[in-house]
């Protein structure tokens, strides 16, 4: 457990933040799900616009750390190559 006045802060800090990155991440995932979602159902339309609205999110949670810029990169690749096979 922490001793000092600045580890206890960190320990707050590091709490705060898991739990900042835990509602992001699966936010990320809940929009990559409702692009995947679509492209089951063969629903190009709804699969490009669930896509439109996937790519911030996946931009966003690179450029916060939260994946890396390379797994949003293959994210998106892999979905929009998903959608154009429509």
């Amino acid at each position: 457990m922490a001793n000092s006045a600045q580890a206890k802060k960190r320990a707050r800090q590091n709490e705060k933040h898991r739990a900042l990155n835990a509602a992001q991440r699966s936010e990320m995932r809940t929009y990559v799900k409702k692009v995947r979602y679509a492209i089951a159902a063969k629903d190009k339309a709804a699969a490009e616009s669930a896509y439109k609205a996937a790519v911030p999110v996946l931009d966003s949670a690179a450029g916060k750390g939260l994946i890396a810029k390379n797994a949003a990169a293959r994210y998106k690749s892999r979905l929009n190559s998903a959608i154009r096979s429509l």
